[in-house]
């Protein structure tokens, strides 16, 4: 089983996205090949649902970190070496051979272009190997006590195989017979063409591998140790999280388990709490994908699945308002919850699409009721304090935060940093008036900011 995130959750943190700069995916996106690339995207896709899984895989990553290697084929050789073993050669080697004969006659009379390509693609092969070869020897310098040493001994295995060997033996050459163009041409493309295949994969691998710890290193990131879920002991502990795309961002930490599993989280606009809500929620999708997290130290249990509501939109082509489509929001992740899954869930703002008497009642009504659920850790933010009060005198099992505001005369100003109670802020009035927009809309003439 595999950990279940939808197409909202995925918007709501931002995190997939090749061509969007501002994407959690393009913070690691920096792999040098495009087999790399592929895998990252394929990782990000695929987040994991087992602890055994995400530890062995974040042990490799810390392990190159700890090498701190860099990948050792330059991208032009790289890209020449790609073009010519992705053509197929001719099974039969005396075809082949026959085949290469008239290439370099072609070629010698300036009719051909292709012996050219293949006596090229040979060359760079061989220093591409010699090259992989030298790295793996590097790596495994880690002895068999590296997390990586199966990949590690599989490499060695297909560079020494006996018709692979000779690679490394021409080490350094400049020139090649043709005899031997035509043989090794064979190898390469035909008879070996399997194991260069999985050399490839292991080769992607390594870019990623390389390409995501140098970033942890880079910006500090922590790996996560995944525990599995064990039934009452559902555990998360995120000590100083904050977003990976905020410079210089103030770092939070939050605990949830068995006992204490609902987050409720109060706090006036622009506080702080949906950057807290998406950074806790990125961290724990990345720590199932056995990435580093922004983070200061992780522990979790293993989770199912996560879903997100914190920015849904009305529908038009379905005739939906904003108020229906969170009503269905809240329908779909409540039909997940029931199916007794160990989930992840964040609300920022329940029902604020309705009047504050219904967005009340209903914000009291939900919370309780997934309150129940405590194999689910849940993060539910409001500005309806109200709501907070009254789920304190019914649930034992709501831990109370909020980000508070500070008043400087008639200026908000934020701290970001969570505290524990309900806040009684509100400040919403005092900013309307301080952007004149009461003056403004009754045309009156508005003094210019000091």
């Amino acid at each position: 089983m595999s950990f279940t995130v939808d197409k909202q959750t995925l918007d709501d943190l931002n995190m997939l996205g090749k061509y969007k700069n501002n994407s959690i995916f393009n913070v690691f996106n920096h792999t040098c090949t495009r087999g790399g690339g592929q895998l990252l995207e394929y990782m990000f896709q695929n987040p994991l649902s087992d602890a055994e899984a995400i530890n062995k895989r974040s042990s490799v990553f810390r392990y190159f970190q700890e090498q701190n290697v860099e990948f050792p084929i330059e991208n032009e050789l790289f890209d020449v070496v790609d073009h010519y073993l992705s053509n197929l050669g001719h099974a039969n080697p005396i075809v082949a051979a026959m085949n290469t004969c008239r290439r370099k006659l072609l070629n010698y009379i300036g009719s051909d272009k292709e012996f050219e390509m293949i006596y090229n693609g040979i060359i760079a092969s061989i220093e591409f190997l010699n090259l992989i070869n030298d790295f793996n020897q590097k790596l495994a310098k880690g002895g068999a006590s590296s997390p990586y040493w199966k990949t590690i001994e599989e490499m060695d295995a297909i560079l020494h195989d006996k018709k692979m060997a000779w690679a490394l033996n021409e080490r350094g050459v400049a020139r090649l017979s043709l005899a031997k163009v035509a043989r090794f041409d064979h190898l390469l493309r035909y008879t070996c063409r399997e194991k260069i295949k999985r050399m490839m994969q292991i080769i992607y691998e390594y870019d990623v591998y390389i390409t995501v710890s140098r970033i942890a290193r880079e910006k500090k990131f922590v790996y996560a140790k995944a525990n599995q879920m064990v039934e009452d002991k559902n555990d998360i502990t995120i000590t100083k999280v904050y977003h990976p795309q905020l410079t210089g961002a103030v770092a939070n930490s939050v605990h949830v388990d068995h006992e204490h599993n609902v987050i409720f989280l109060t706090g006036a606009n622009m506080a702080g709490k949906s950057t807290f809500m998406k950074s806790f929620s990125i961290a724990i999708y990345l720590a199932h994908m056995g990435f580093p997290v922004a983070a200061e130290r992780m522990e979790f249990s293993v989770q199912d699945g996560m879903y997100t509501s914190i920015n849904v939109a009305d529908n038009l082509n379905m005739g939906y308002s904003h108020f229906y489509a969170e009503v269905l929001r809240v329908k779909h992740v409540a039909e997940e919850v029931s199916l007794g899954k160990n989930l992840v869930i964040i609300f920022d703002e329940l029902f604020k699409g309705t009047n504050v008497k219904d967005a009340y009642d209903a914000t009291v009504a939900v919370t309780e009721a997934f309150a129940e659920n405590r194999n689910c850790s849940f993060i539910i933010s409001t500005h309806i304090i109200e709501a907070g009060q009254t789920l304190r005198e019914h649930c034992s099992n709501l831990k109370f935060v909020f980000f508070p505001t500070i008043m400087k005369g008639s200026i908000p100003t934020y701290t970001y940093t969570l505290q524990e109670g309900i806040t009684n802020d509100r400040h919403g009035m005092m900013i309307i008036n301080n952007e004149h927009i009461v003056e403004i809309i009754k045309g009156r003439e508005v003094e210019p900011a000091k």
